[in-house]
């Protein structure tokens, strides 16, 4: 346990890097949106795709606390076991304080309608609907799982080299086309529609889960034979 709470302390080494960019991030995305907000002149609401932008920081988080600070931490005979849980754990605790500061500033969005301006940047249709707890879980399952792609892709590298990397691409895009190329030949795109149409917060979260869990899997068996 000792082992797993250093890891968390070796990686907030890095605290402008994993904690200082995303803040800069949001602040920075949401300054933007409320100017731009300023001066439309449009009644309704104006929505803003700029709280994705810290979301998808997480995938740049998860390459860069492996290969930042992967190498030391083999340096200090920290076993890959505790690596992997420790810097797992640590971006969890990341990914719930920023989901909760989503949800929050959110709440204020709605009750100053959309900060003044009818803007809606926190608490966008559909993800914001219903009760508080899908939509916490919507947002920390996609920060996670954005998270994990970015930690075995840089897992991939360090184990395969670039040459990893391109297979394990081309053979990502291979399957996409070949669902879409089924879906299209079986005309299931009505179906495939439908689906997508019926899904909550809570489904897509359990879905974003499940694609967490098999990244994560595959992140601790590439990390075992990774090179620092």
């Amino acid at each position: 346990m000792n082992r797993i709470v250093n890891v968390m302390r070796m990686q907030l080494i890095n605290r402008w890097t994993f904690i200082g960019i995303p803040a800069v991030i949001l602040v920075a995305s949401f300054a933007l949106s409320w100017a731009i907000w300023s001066f439309i002149p449009y009644e309704g609401a104006k929505y803003s795709g700029g709280s994705q932008a810290i979301m998808w920081y997480f995938l740049a988080l998860g390459i860069q606390s492996l290969t930042m600070t992967f190498p030391f931490s083999q340096g200090l005979s920290i076993s890959r076991k505790a690596f992997f849980l420790g810097t797992l754990g640590l971006f969890s605790i990341i990914a719930v304080v920023t989901t909760a500061l989503y949800y929050v500033l959110g709440l204020i969005e709605i009750a100053t309608n959309g900060w003044g301006l009818n803007g809606r940047f926190f608490a966008l249709e559909w993800i914001a609907e219903g009760s508080g707890l899908p939509t916490m879980v919507f947002y920390f399952t996609a920060m996670m799982v954005l998270f994990l792609i970015g930690f075995w892709s840089a897992t991939i590298y360090k184990r395969w080299q670039t040459t990893g990397l391109l297979i394990t691409g081309i053979g990502a895009a291979l399957i996409l086309v070949g669902l879409v190329f089924y879906i299209a030949r079986a005309e299931l795109w009505g179906q495939v529609g439908q689906f997508l149409g019926s899904q909550s917060q809570l489904s897509v979260a359990g879905w974003l889960a499940v694609a967490g869990v098999a990244l994560a899997g595959g992140s601790y068996l590439t990390l075992r034979r990774a090179v620092p």
